[in-house]
């Protein structure tokens, strides 16, 4: 059964609902102020929400900085998972990426997660290289995946 979701650009007033999925996602989640500050202080950050039936149930982070864009962070609410959602958010954030001119989309992800890896190569992404210990709760690696636009 695939979720219905509408990708809009996301708001103040959905941190509440982001931080939600965040915390259902990551053991270690940004916090109510991190998304505060990347959306009403950080000039190259653009933030997209995912919405089924008026609830936010995914969000993607998106810094596009001259020609190289980057994905900070995406999620999508376990309950949703496998239904389409991460691609479109990760959909909206490569055609936000062209528009502004960028040339380039990179992201880390963890190199322990084969599903959002498979996702990223359906979409061109390829390897480009592992960060050692990225990720803070357990000091796993990252890999670094990009692509060009």
């Amino acid at each position: 059964m695939m979720a219905k979701a509408e990708i809009r650009m996301m708001d103040t007033i959905d941190i509440e609902e982001v931080m939600d999925v965040e915390k259902r996602c990551f053991s270690t989640p940004w916090t109510r102020d991190a998304f505060w500050q990347e959306l009403t202080k950080n000039q190259f950050a653009y933030y997209f929400v995912a919405v089924h039936k008026h609830k936010v149930i995914g969000y993607c982070g998106l810094w596009v900085v001259v020609e190289n864009a980057n994905i900070t962070n995406i999620a999508v609410d376990p309950e949703f998972r496998q239904q389409g959602v991460g691609e479109n958010l990760l959909q909206s954030a490569m055609e936000m990426s062209r528009t502004l001119g960028a040339e380039r989309l990179s992201l880390e992800v963890r190199v322990s997660n084969h599903p959002a890896q498979a996702m990223y190569k359906k979409y061109g992404f390829e390897p480009g290289g592992i960060r050692k210990r990225y990720y803070t709760d357990n000091q796993e690696d990252a890999l670094v995946m990009w692509v060009k636009l």
